[in-house]
């Protein structure tokens, strides 16, 4: 089963409202007048890390891209339950934990610890307070709006290609421009499967078609392939739209406009965008 079948498999399931019909990447759980956002992924040997990764950037990269999901919902993080492979090097896996929880003020609330044998598959589960209302999701943007990406795209495949660059292994989720956006957007999520397939998403979830310009993306110093880095992932910048001429609180660079619903939710450079957009589960 494919990852887009199971995922609707799911929605047949009792869903919690919070759950937003399973559309996003965070569940947004009211209580007592505040919003709790909560998020969970996973990463495993040889699909999000190569076997042989230093514990410590395991633990970082675990940690972050949870943070991440957080960030797309102008969250501020309460803390983190980590699930853990008790794998060779366990100590470094704490080293990393404490270096990521630290560099970004969060706490560990606590979770669980399995040792067996095979490939390591990690879980981390993030929560946070929702800082704006609406909370930022996918579903908001609208025909017209503007579209745009934080920092740079394709680092991350620039770090995996080396091996052991900083970008792949300890991505740095935009925990501050996202609390920052949070007030001046109309729908925002992560860059973690590739901006392409990213931006489609928005765009169907949304009920729009994503007009994006290839040459407007600002892609990483180096970067050779650019359609390549844009369907690539892990780069873990925030995609967001807002309304033409909004004021931005922080640096961001447009790549494209929302448009009303066309028979295909993306187009790049005017045209249907090649087949493989990102990163999908199978």
């Amino acid at each position: 089963m494919r990852e887009a079948d199971f995922i609707a498999a799911l929605r047949s399931l009792p869903l919690h409202p919070g759950a937003q019909d399973l559309r996003d990447d965070a569940a947004v759980i009211e209580i007592a007048g505040e919003a709790l956002v909560v998020t969970h992924d996973a990463i495993a040997e040889s699909v999000h890390y190569r076997a042989g990764t230093d514990p410590a950037d395991i633990a970082w990269k675990l940690v972050a891209v949870n943070l991440s999901d957080l960030a797309a919902k102008a969250a501020e993080p309460i803390g983190v339950l980590i699930g853990a492979t008790l794998v060779e090097g366990a100590a470094r896996f704490v080293e990393g934990l404490r270096d990521v929880l630290e560099a970004y003020g969060v706490k560990l609330l606590g979770g669980d610890t399995i040792s067996h044998t095979g490939p390591a598959t990690f879980g981390c589960t993030a929560i946070g307070r929702a800082t704006t209302r609406p909370v930022p999701a996918r579903t908001g943007a609208r025909a017209g709006d503007a579209l745009y990406v934080t920092g740079t795209i394709g680092a991350a495949l620039l770090g995996f290609e080396a091996g052991d660059g900083v970008a792949y292994l300890r991505p740095k989720p935009r925990l501050a421009e996202g609390l920052a956006l949070g007030p001046h957007v109309s729908a925002m999520m992560d860059v973690s499967d590739g901006l392409l397939l990213d931006a489609r998403r928005m765009a169907q979830a949304s009920g729009c078609t994503a007009a994006l310009t290839l040459d407007a993306i600002p892609f990483a110093a180096g970067t050779t392939d650019r359609l390549a880095a844009a369907s690539w992932g892990d780069d873990y910048e925030l995609l967001f739209a807002a309304p033409e001429g909004v004021a931005l609180p922080v640096p961001a660079t447009r790549i494209g406009t929302m448009l009303d619903k066309a028979s295909h939710p993306l187009l790049l450079d005017g045209k249907s965008p090649p087949e493989r957009l990102g990163y999908e589960h199978r």
